[in-house]
């Protein structure tokens, strides 16, 4: 609901480029992100498969290459002339240059096989001479570690790096022991693996590549400029010479890479070489960056325009509501001559037409009630003027002169001193009746008007004419219109108890309703036959100025509570002959009445 109350208040060009950018924009930005998050993790799975089959190819290849030499070994192993010339006792240096000069079989390898660098035999030896293939190990050389494990495996081939003593050089290495001849001491043989050949297998592949052997030294590369220790330091400290078989995620030179490592175990070998290939993911995605890069300008050049379309468009369209907005403002300020022109066919164009002929028909309209109402006003106005002023008239000499001649006939008849006291209470009576205009007056006031006129009355009739008021006090302060209850007074004592010798009661009663009062005054004098309460009735229900007859009592009271009232306060009237008569109004109550 929030939600919904903040775009009902916002202005519609705003609207409509949020709606636009929530409804096209997000969903395109992630669609972008994901495709791109896909693209990138496509182009490094991709990548990583590339890679991962390069090794197995460097791996395939590599085993290829060393496994020349380790078949050269397995003759070797079965060379019984080579143990001989290894092992025998010679007696003269010449007798040990003529053996090494009739053994051929090692510079015969060297040369038939291109794969193999040299061949060196290591066999302890008084007697024989150093000729860089067969040679004395020295102490130095007897305490080499790649030495003793040749020896300990008896037989099994080793692969490691070594440094060759003719050159100096580290060498990747077949180390492998066989049996002299001559005694149970046993020889080493080492035939190393051509250098160029390796690093032509890896030369052809397009990432970082490079074989290390069992104690982690670098064997080749294909990426690494200067010497072996530099190349095998730097890769040893971002620890991935250490890696088993297997894909990695790590940081290299501070940028994220995978690595791919392959294991290669010669057969009969002891130890394995391992192939490793390393790629950085920043290098991999670069094109698919830049692809992703020029998309994303295209997206947001394409967003930015359609955005100030749609602004431009909501805009226009807003400008458009604006105008009808602010000519509704001037019909409802009251100016019914504006006139709305917006040109087009679309849904506003038609909405302002049809606001140039609502509003003319509204100030036609509006013009035919504002005179229709000025006359009925001017009308009513007067006729409750002269309604109020003529049943004012009638009240008030009818009541004076019905009082007047009470006074005159008791004082003619009894000639008695308690007339003055009947007088002054009629002076006090005339004097607030003459005095009474249109205005309201309180409930209170009415009925002490109506218990003085009772009194005077009772002063004529004597025990004839009983009376009782009954009001509640919460009431009291109800405004009603002067003379209401008077006349209903009067009309029952002259036409209930007036021809009844034993004479009557009189009872007055208020009480209170919800929304006002109840005013109920009843007799028990002749009361009415059947065919004159009709007549009454029929009287009371048609308007004032139909009424025939000009009854001053009922007629008056009732005119007078219609018109301020309307027809809820009707006189009610319950009458029978000889048992009486009784009638009932409401008056609303709770506020002052102006």
């Amino acid at each position: 609901m929030f939600f919904v109350r903040i775009m009902n208040d916002m202005k519609i060009r705003k609207k409509l480029a949020i709606t636009f950018i929530t409804a096209a924009g997000i969903p395109l930005l992630l669609c972008g992100l994901f495709l791109t998050a896909r693209l990138r993790e496509v182009v490094v799975q991709s990548t990583l498969v590339q890679v991962s089959n390069n090794v197995d190819r460097v791996q395939k290849r590599t085993a290829e290459l060393i496994k020349v030499p380790l078949d050269i070994s397995n003759r070797l192993m079965n060379d019984n002339q080579m143990k001989k010339t290894a092992s025998q006792t010679y007696n003269s240096y010449t007798e040990v240059i003529q053996q090494y000069h009739n053994y051929t079989n090692i510079r015969e390898y060297i040369q038939l096989y291109k794969e193999i660098s040299g061949i060196r035999i290591y066999a302890i030896n008084p007697g024989a001479l150093n000729n860089w293939e067969f040679m004395q190990p020295t102490q130095k050389l007897l305490d080499q570690i790649w030495y003793q494990q040749a020896i300990a495996q008896k037989g099994v081939v080793g692969w490691n790096m070594i440094q060759d003593e003719r050159t100096n050089a580290m060498e990747l290495s077949l180390i492998r022991s066989f049996p002299l001849a001559a005694s149970e001491q046993k020889g080493v043989m080492v035939i190393n693996v051509n250098k160029q050949r390796l690093s032509a297998i890896l030369e052809q592949e397009s990432f970082p590549t490079f074989i290390v052997d069992s104690e982690n030294q670098l064997v080749a590369s294909n990426s690494i400029k200067g010497s072996e220790q530099e190349a095998s330091t730097l890769y040893s400290s971002n620890d991935i010479l250490s890696l088993a078989e297997g894909s990695y995620n790590i940081s290299l030179d501070g940028k994220d890479s995978k690595v791919v490592v392959a294991t290669l175990q010669p057969n009969d070998s002891w130890n394995s070489l391992r192939m490793i290939s390393v790629f950085s993911i920043a290098e991999i995605t670069r094109d698919a960056n830049y692809v992703i890069f020029l998309g994303a300008i295209v997206i947001a050049s394409s967003l930015i325009v359609a955005t100030f379309l749609t602004y431009a468009s909501a805009l226009l369209l807003s400008r458009r509501l604006q105008r009808l907005s602010h000519h509704v403002d001037n019909v409802r300020s009251g100016s019914w001559k504006t006139f709305l022109h917006i040109d087009g066919n679309d849904e506003i164009g038609v909405l302002s037409r049809q606001f140039n002929a609502l509003v003319k028909d509204i100030d036609r309209l509006f013009h035919e009630v504002q005179t229709t109402n000025r006359e009925k006003s001017l009308i009513e106005q007067r006729q409750n003027e002269m309604k109020f002023k003529m049943l004012a008239s009638q009240i008030n000499p009818h009541f004076l002169f019905n009082a007047l001649e009470s006074i005159r006939m008791e004082a003619h008849i009894r000639q008695q001193d308690d007339i003055a006291q009947v007088v002054w209470l009629l002076s006090t009576l005339l004097r607030s009746s003459l005095e009474t205009n249109s205005d309201m007056i309180l409930l209170e006031t009415e009925l002490k008007y109506v218990q003085g006129y009772l009194d005077i009355q009772k002063f004529r009739y004597e025990d004839r004419l009983q009376y009782q008021l009954t009001i509640e006090p919460e009431i009291q302060k109800i405004r009603v219109p002067p003379l209401i209850i008077q006349p209903l007074v009067e009309n029952a004592i002259i036409h209930g108890l007036d021809h009844r010798a034993e004479g009557g009661q009189i009872r007055v009663e208020v009480t209170q309703i919800i929304g006002g009062a109840q005013i109920q005054v009843s007799d028990n004098g002749t009361g009415f036959s059947a065919e004159r309460l009709e007549s009454v009735q029929q009287e009371l229900a048609s308007p004032a100025n139909d009424s025939k007859e000009q009854r001053i009592g009922l007629r008056n009271v009732n005119d007078r509570l219609v018109l301020l009232y309307g027809q809820a306060s009707i006189l009610h009237i319950k009458s029978s002959y000889g048992s009486g008569t009784t009638i009932t109004f409401i008056v609303p109550g709770g506020d002052d009445i102006d």
